[in-house]
């Protein structure tokens, strides 16, 4: 089967992200597809590049990267991510920024991203806060 997962809490403020980490790398075990993971509200917070692990806390970018390094795209909802500070180089110049905040290899993307993902999968699954 196809998925489509979308992660709604902000790292370390809730299990959304550990959960859906947990849950993509089961169904990648048994051998179905996740095309993409769309970072929603605070779940944008989980691409920026600026983030510091809290003492005793695991990091959850290297699980990001490991995803991705198996084909899923990791993305970033634009209009979240814009309102929170999590901007790429285009961004940061349309806004007059003096940095990026956005790790790489997590893109930013439009709703329409999400919605013809959802149309694409078997299954649509959000981990909310």
């Amino acid at each position: 089967m196809k998925y489509t997962l979308a992660i709604h809490g902000a790292p370390y403020a809730s299990q959304s992200a550990q959960h859906g980490i947990g849950f993509a790398e089961a169904l990648l075990r048994q051998e179905h597809t996740i095309e993409r993971i769309f970072f929603f509200h605070e779940g944008v917070y989980q691409a920026l590049s600026t983030r510091v692990t809290p003492q005793g806390e695991e990091d959850l970018m290297p699980k990001w990267l490991s995803l991705n390094a198996r084909g899923i795209e990791l993305a970033v909802c634009i209009a979240s991510g814009i309102k929170r500070g999590v901007i790429n180089e285009e961004e940061r110049l349309r806004y007059e920024k003096i940095s990026t905040s956005l790790a790489a290899p997590f893109t930013l993307v439009g709703l329409g991203q999400l919605i013809s993902a959802i149309n694409e999968a078997d299954r649509y699954i959000e981990f909310p806060v």
